[in-house]
């Protein structure tokens, strides 16, 4: 058995093996609410053998989204189009989890095939999609052409610490098994957390403890909002890669605040303050690029982490498992090109039975594909000609 198909134990909720879907923004949501399409998008990877399903950002505030495609979870009418998702995964045997966010300063941009920048004029005119008042920890706009955010009061703050309560209560009523906060990518609470966002002049500002105190404190109401017996994720950029910007020693330290508070995982990704997810100045994107991040945390803050970024290879996942640089490998546009890639690394890794290769798969897939992979084995004592068909077909 490779120990990539381990199962791995986080308080009650025991996981099939240690391959994640990281969770990818689809924008494809109406009003917040999820579709057929997300139905199908998340099903696939149910199919195709992860062992936890990520729901992507989800954001607990409308003005907290992204993008008008954004899921949400700020009212009771988005919790069962998200709950037949999680029951499909579920009856595949896969663990479900959900990633609440709230975008801060980054909200108010294209879908990325209408450009990926700041909502416009065109955007309003076209498909009636304006723009909103948004909010951070100081008034610095994300970039040139990008709004400039006002300043969260301590009202705000305390409004936003409830929107996450009442977020984690509707993900406990549509059935998600992990709960993860998105503490990363530029966002809101990352922005805090960063002394090139974060140039307030209060007790959530200035040194390591005050910019993390916000970010804490949203983690305190989730865990005490989420079942005692269910694991808590959080994902965090674990360098910002800008100069003057968090750094991973600082990222360690956040780590072992989160364990004292009772997360369970570090979702540990990149980057985001000052551009996009997972591309900073530092970091040329290489295959695994982002373990070494997942394995110091994992090291230093004695907490079990999560690895993302480029991880193409089950080789590479393997490995990152076997040697205990992460706990968990995260899979990301890789699954969107294979989404049955955990099924066809168990073949890559031998871990397949030759007798039956594809008693992991769906048993409405398996029993075709047995068939067919004896059908193919007797084929190759005798294939065509190149560029010519057999005379007779066998099947």
């Amino acid at each position: 058995m490779a120990d990539l198909f381990s199962s791995l134990q986080l308080r009650d909720v025991s996981i099939r093996n240690r391959i994640a879907i990281s969770a990818m923004c689809m924008y494809s949501a109406h009003e917040g609410e999820a579709s057929d399409f997300h139905l199908a998008h998340y099903g696939r990877f149910g199919l195709g053998g992860a062992g936890l399903v990520m729901i992507e950002a989800t954001a607990v505030l409308p003005e907290g989204r992204i993008s008008h495609g954004d899921l949400g979870l700020w009212s009771d009418r988005h919790i069962e189009p998200l709950a037949r998702i999680v029951r499909l995964l579920k009856s595949q045997g896969a663990t479900v989890g959900i990633q609440l966010c709230h975008s801060g300063r980054k909200a108010n941009r294209q879908r990325p095939w209408h450009g990926n920048g700041p909502v416009g004029d065109e955007d309003q005119t076209l498909r009636g999609e304006a723009t909103w008042p948004i909010k951070a920890p100081s008034a610095i706009a994300f970039g040139r052409e990008y709004q400039v955010p006002t300043e969260t009061t301590y009202r705000d703050m305390a409004d936003i610490r409830e929107a996450f309560v009442a977020a984690v209560e509707r993900a406990n009523l549509a059935g998600f098994d992990i709960v993860e906060l998105h503490a990363a990518h530029g966002f809101l609470l990352h922005s805090f957390m960063s002394p090139l966002t974060n140039l307030r002049s209060d007790a959530y500002s200035g040194s390591f403890e005050g910019r993390h105190r916000y970010a804490l404190e949203v983690v305190g109401d989730m865990r005490a909002a989420w079942p005692r017996e269910r694991p808590m994720f959080v994902r965090v950029s674990a360098q910002d890669g800008v100069e003057g910007g968090r750094t991973l020693a600082d990222t360690v330290a956040f780590a072992q605040a989160l364990k004292a508070a009772g997360v369970d995982v570090i979702d540990c990704s990149s980057g985001g303050l000052a551009g996009h997810s997972a591309s900073t100045s530092r970091d040329a994107p290489s295959y695994g690029f982002q373990i070494p991040y997942a394995q110091a945390v994992r090291s230093e803050a004695d907490i079990a982490t999560m690895a993302v970024g480029l991880i193409t290879e089950p080789e590479l996942a393997n490995a990152a498992i076997a040697e205990g640089r992460t706990d968990l490998v995260a899979i990301g546009r890789q699954a969107l090109f294979d989404p049955n890639w955990p099924l066809h690394a168990e073949a890559a890794l031998g871990v397949a039975d030759d007798s039956n290769p594809y008693a992991s798969w769906p048993v409405q897939y398996g029993w075709w594909l047995n068939g067919r992979h004896k059908t193919l084995a007797s084929l190759r004592s005798s294939p065509p000609e190149p560029g010519r068909l057999p005379e007779r077909n066998t099947l």
